[in-house]
């Protein structure tokens, strides 16, 4: 008696679970629906208070389902751009801690494929010839993961643990811009120029490879990401002491409507915000 009351217990514990898991299910696509609201909204200040609590359902949402690769890529592009957009300028060791975050939840999604979870523990070389076997469906987890832990080393400059990650990260974007170079509004010819751009000679720069990325991004996305015109200014054209660039790419955003791109007004708001920022300091690039 007592053995099929236990039994009759797990068998309520587990179909509970499972009911659970069915209803975040369920709800994901709603949750994905708000997302998109979100990035459509152009008030900075809205946007600011909406975001953590929203992050914080995701979290909710991903105890009951752990591999919901929807969930996991929605909080890993919310906590990463939610630091850029709203932390990194303020207070950048808090943005850090978001940047973390956001890169170890990408990093789910990337493990759940076994030979790319392998890889990333081995060498250079193993993660190299593991994405070069990767697929178009891959591209989410890996882009996400590199864009945070890309932008977590970017403002780490000083620790030199954080910079000896930069060629995994590195081959982590190259693979997404050759395998779907629109991904995210040409996100990875962004980084990557950015990455070139915003480094001398010396330390592995690249202007020419620079300008090459940000126009192909520019192309893919006819002008309409701005955030593009942005770390186009801040690194290309202030590394190579272009000033007229500089503010012509800056101004661009200025006079850009955010209209523009109606599913990305946030965003874009916050490129002007950030040229904004850019262009009062232009005399400690110039």
């Amino acid at each position: 008696m007592k053995t099929a009351s236990f039994i009759s217990c797990c068998a309520v514990l587990l179909f509970s679970g499972c009911i659970q898991t069915i209803a975040v299910r369920s709800v994901g696509g709603i949750v994905e629906d708000g997302f998109e609201a979100l990035t459509e909204e152009q008030d900075l200040q809205l946007a600011a208070q909406a975001i953590p609590g929203n992050l914080k359902l995701l979290e909710v949402m991903l105890k009951n389902d752990l591999e919901n690769t929807k969930l996991l890529k929605l909080v890993s592009e919310g906590y990463a751009s939610y630091a850029l957009g709203f932390v990194e300028d303020e207070d950048p060791e808090r943005a850090r801690l978001f940047y973390l975050r956001a890169r170890d939840y990408g990093l789910r999604i990337v493990r759940q494929n076994s030979q790319l979870s392998k890889a990333f523990d081995g060498s250079l070389d193993d993660w190299k010839a593991a994405l070069s076997r990767a697929s178009k469906d891959d591209v989410p987890g890996i882009f996400w993961t590199a864009f945070a832990w890309g932008s977590y080393i970017n403002i780490s400059l000083t620790d030199i643990d954080a910079i000896a990650a930069l060629p995994k990260v590195e081959a982590m974007m190259d693979f997404v811009a050759s395998v779907d170079s629109t991904y995210y509004y040409a996100g990875a010819h962004l980084f990557l120029g950015t990455l070139y751009g915003s480094r001398p000679k010396i330390l592995g720069g690249d202007p020419e490879l620079s300008r090459d990325h940000f126009e192909t991004a520019l192309r893919i996305t006819e002008g309409k990401f701005l955030m593009t015109h942005v770390y186009y200014a801040k690194s290309y054209a202030a590394q190579t002491l272009n000033e007229a660039l500089f503010e012509e790419l800056l101004s661009t955003v200025q006079k850009t409507s955010l209209d523009v791109l109606p599913s990305f007004r946030l965003g874009n708001a916050i490129a002007k915000k950030k040229a904004d920022l850019l262009l009062s300091k232009k005399e400690d690039y110039f």
